[in-house]
């Protein structure tokens, strides 16, 4: 089944402009991108209601179909507690796909999965999170985008290791953050190379000092702030009760925020 996503309120007011002017909305919403910002954003061949998160395991390409929720997956909020549109068993490997809007709560990991070249237009509670016990899970995410997210875009709640590569983020909350106060923490790895972020934006990523979290940046280039508002690293004190966790410092300091001042650039 195919068709086209139903819009949020922003997305309708683009359109009729887009109709009155014999454009697309992904060509408006492109207009509007910052300039600055080299990110390619891509096309969908197709696109697909979904109404049930869909489970997957194996490996999975879609060829650069476009999902997006309808019904319980269709709000289009930023609710904690909602379905994803797609839900990873551990060890899948998910290609070429496009998370439009309503995006409900993204994609799930069970435990180690791999994200190549996956694009989130219009991120809704989370774009991804990643889950499982075990400290020698990794979770890759290689490739693609997402923007449009007033929270957290990655989110971390499981054990192991996170590597985000050649990746592009745009307008976001927090680009990667170890949960700060889920009722089971670990000790958590995250590994950021080659990423483009473009203002507005508060944190990179956040991570829990005392549960022994690190943070690793190499080729991180931020677009667009020029007043440098966006923190690189954040630092915090993690808890398991629920409660909101206090910041504890931010910046390299070679155990917790593993990078140089030279590893991020402004342009």
């Amino acid at each position: 089944m195919t068709s086209s996503p139903p819009p949020r309120a922003r997305r309708r007011a683009l359109t009729g402009a887009a109709a009155a002017l014999g454009l697309s909305v992904d060509m408006i919403m492109t207009v509007n991108a910052p300039t600055a910002s080299a990110a390619t954003w891509p096309t969908a061949t197709s696109s697909e209601a979904v109404s049930a998160t869909i489970q997957l395991s194996g490996t999975k390409d879609y060829g650069m179909q476009r999902l997006y929720g309808t019904g319980d997956l269709g709000s289009g909020s930023q609710d904690e507690d909602q379905g994803p549109i797609l839900n990873l068993a551990a060890g899948t490997v998910l290609k070429n796909v496009i998370i439009g809007a309503p995006a409900a709560d993204g994609i799930h990991c069970a435990g180690s999965c791999t994200l190549q070249n996956v694009w989130w237009e219009d991120v809704g509670e989370d774009a991804a999170t990643f889950r499982g016990s075990s400290s020698s899970n990794v979770y890759t995410v290689s490739g693609g985008g997402a923007r449009s997210a007033s929270d957290k875009v990655f989110q971390f709640n499981g054990a192991g290791t996170l590597n985000v590569s050649n990746f592009a983020v745009q307008n976001f909350g927090t680009f990667v953050r170890s949960c700060g106060n889920c009722s089971t923490q670990y000790k958590r790895t995250i590994n950021l190379n080659t990423i483009e972020a473009t203002y507005s934006g508060n944190k990179l990523v956040g991570i829990n000092t005392n549960y022994g979290d690190s943070a690793t940046l190499k080729k991180i280039t931020i677009v667009g702030d020029s007043g440098k508002k966006i923190v690189p690293c954040q630092k915090y004190i993690g808890n398991n009760t629920g409660k909101e966790p206090t910041t504890n410092g931010s910046g390299p300091d070679s155990t917790y925020c593993k990078y140089a001042t030279s590893d991020v650039t402004y342009r």
